[in-house]
């Protein structure tokens, strides 16, 4: 099938043919984690987009270098003033632990999570803090070329001159004569010419616990530093897509722009893109904002804004329900939706197997693989694609019930883009049999519920026969000032 793939591309904010800069070759860089915390559903939002890329780009041949880094050193507290404390070194001082073992407790969870979600690993997983020598170099060559300047053992990037030749601001829209007016100044930052100007090298106080030494000090490289060092040292100097949230297009994404420029006289990245944020009542969730729930609270059913557990297909599924590019508003409702669905696509999958071949077909099937790809060429739409699944799920349903007919050879033809679609392409999995221990904490909490209410209209006859049915079964009931327990014995 001809590639016809269109990219939304964020710097000249339209969509455009995808044609790769070396093919079949595709660089792809990706913004992972800051590994301070556990993953949230943000965090599943960006990694499920950018794998739905990895493995269409794959589907259509291309072979594809993912690079996605994991951020453990120099990511401070305040991302557009630069101010506090670096994030990881925080979380090692109150738990008092060495930052590397915050770092890899917080990695190996995160990566716990998108095996669960089926997130094909990257390529490559750089760290920040395994580039530093790289970094050094880089931030050698912006000051070389004249757009940073070194004050008191930290190195900045001068927006102001570095604007006289390129345009600080493309990406997000931002102009440097408005940051002039609007920015207020900050305490701390006396020593930058503007505090707009945003730090390549930072020398660390001495009670500081993650530093290295630099030809400026001994200090710990600025946060958009690792990502333009590590994608131009394993994609090249120019390639061909950069993903991240939309959370990371100013100042992050913005920087990593000019950086690239200034140290190598061009833009490195052809294609920009950026998944929208998750957001609950209106608001995005975020760390920041402590209105997160962890992908382990929606996976356990422990959050009070859950009302049950949610399998990871569940949170996958709900995902590929809206575009990428559109805000994604998170519910109980939606989400039983997204399970409804995706059940329902399982089932016709399933039923394919069980279909009486006729000698002709009544209807045209073969019309949907048309109808998928160029839903997925438009921009990886997968809300459009699902729809047409759904269509599809109809026909095989009234073929089952035996008031459309299908060939053997269009049945087997159904299968086949199905299966490509929803497990190859989308990268679901169907866990049904797999969910027992959910399905029976669910089932349990609803018969203590019943129980409870039972006690509450006094029915106290019911609620033993509960208890006593439970303990026939080997399940213990324990009444505790906090609710009702349950265990096997």
């Amino acid at each position: 099938m001809e590639n016809q793939l269109q990219i939304y591309n964020t710097l000249t904010r339209k969509k455009e043919l995808f044609e790769p800069i070396n093919p079949p070759h595709v660089g792809m860089y990706v913004c992972g984690p800051t590994v301070y915390g556990d993953a949230h559903l943000g965090h599943a939002r960006a990694a499920i987009t950018f794998d739905i890329v990895f493995r269409y780009l794959q589907h259509l041949g291309y072979k594809v270098r993912y690079v996605r880094n994991i951020t453990d050193v120099g990511h401070l507290e305040n991302d557009t003033d630069e101010l506090g404390e670096d994030k990881i070194a925080k979380k090692a001082r109150l738990e008092k632990l060495e930052p590397m073992e915050v770092v890899q407790y917080y990695a190996n969870r995160y990566h716990k999570n998108m095996e669960q979600l089926n997130v094909l690993p990257p390529s490559i997983e750089p760290t920040a803090s395994g580039h530093i020598i790289e970094q050094i170099e880089y931030v050698k060559e912006i000051l070389d070329h004249g757009y940073g300047y070194e004050k008191d053992g930290s190195v900045y990037f001068d927006v102001v001159k570095y604007n006289k030749d390129f345009n600080y601001g493309k990406l997000s829209g931002r102009n440097v004569d408005d940051l002039l007016k609007n920015t207020r100044e900050l305490a701390g930052q006396e020593e930058k010419k503007n505090s707009f100007d945003f730090a390549l090298w930072k020398k660390a106080d001495p009670k500081h616990i993650m530093q290295w030494p630099s030809p400026w000090s001994d200090g710990y490289p600025g946060w958009h530093m690792e990502c333009s060092t590590m994608s131009s040292k394993y994609l090249g100097d120019r390639f061909d897509i950069h993903g991240g949230g939309l959370d990371l297009l100013f100042p992050h994404h913005e920087s990593e722009i000019a950086q690239s420029n200034a140290a190598k006289g061009h833009d490195a990245v052809k294609y920009w893109m950026h998944n929208n944020m998750i957001t609950i009542e209106g608001q995005k969730m975020g760390k920041s904002l402590n209105n997160f729930i962890t992908l382990n609270e929606f996976f356990s059913g422990e959050h009070e804004a859950l009302d049950r557990p949610y399998g990871p297909m569940i949170i996958r599924f709900f995902m590929l329900q809206a575009h990428y590019r559109s805000t994604l508003d998170f519910s109980n409702d939606a989400l039983k939706a997204a399970e409804k669905g995706m059940n329902k696509l399982f089932e016709t999958y399933n039923t394919l197997d069980k279909l009486k071949a006729s000698g002709t077909s009544s209807v045209d099937v073969r019309k949907y693989e048309q109808l998928c790809f160029d839903a997925l060429n438009d921009d990886f739409n997968t809300p459009i694609m699902l729809a047409h699944l759904f269509d599809l799920s109809k026909t095989i349903n009234l073929v089952n019930s035996g008031s459309q007919t299908l060939t053997q050879n269009d049945i087997i033809f159904v299968k086949d883009l199905m299966g490509t679609l929803l497990f190859q392409v989308l990268g679901l999995r169907d866990e049904r049999e797999k969910d027992d221990s959910q399905l029976v904490e669910y089932l349990m909490q609803t018969i203590i519920d019943l129980r409870l209410q039972a006690k509450k209209n006094k029915d106290y006859a019911m609620a033993d026969k509960i208890r006593e049915d439970l303990e026939k079964l080997n399940i213990k009931l324990k009444d505790t000032k906090d609710g009702t327990e349950w265990s096997f014995v």
